[in-house]
């Protein structure tokens, strides 16, 4: 079960960042929406509707939350530049998973969004400042400090993570 719930493994922060790894994390977070777009094209309603393993959610939830989820990425990437460590909000995201703009709301549309949505926040990533990726945002869920590079390296695994869920299914039912 850890393997198709962690298909990459979970993250772990590296100790530091080097120039070239925050740009591969960007380029991660840039190429995303076409990956994401690229892996569903061709699944039908049914297949959407599939839960990528046994109690997890199903390929439309998952894109879904993907455009919720860094919805809310590139609002703590902008609360961290613009205000001296600022304490974010969290989210309950397995309660969002379950609203009805989920159900009701086709997946091309978070794959649209998902699509500006990364060019902005690749945009603004790639013109940090040594400074500026040092500023941190709080997270009261975790009383944790997260600085941005540390944000970026999670987002780009964040992506692959449920990128590989995707892929996985497809995988096992032969679509």
């Amino acid at each position: 079960m850890e393997a198709l719930q962690y298909p990459i493994g979970r993250f772990e922060a590296a100790p530091f960042y080097t120039p070239a790894m925050l740009q591969e994390y960007i380029y991660d977070i840039r190429d995303l929406p076409t990956l994401v777009e690229l892996a569903i094209q061709q699944l039908d309603e049914y297949q959407l509707q599939t839960p990528y393993r046994p109690g997890g959610w199903t390929v439309a939830q998952v894109v879904h939350h993907l455009a919720d989820s860094h919805i809310n990425a590139i609002t703590r990437l902008k609360l961290a530049l613009t205000e001296d460590k600022p304490v974010i909000k969290p989210y309950d995201e397995a309660a969002w998973a379950l609203l009805e703009d989920v159900n009701n709301t086709p997946v091309n549309v978070s794959i649209t969004l998902l699509h500006a949505l990364h060019t902005r926040w690749a945009n603004l990533l790639e013109k940090l400042t040594p400074e500026q990726w040092e500023r941190v945002f709080i997270h009261p869920e975790h009383g944790t400090h997260f600085n941005l590079k540390t944000q970026t390296a999670t987002y780009s695994w964040h992506g692959k993570h449920h990128l590989a869920h995707i892929q996985g299914l497809k995988e096992r039912m032969n679509w």
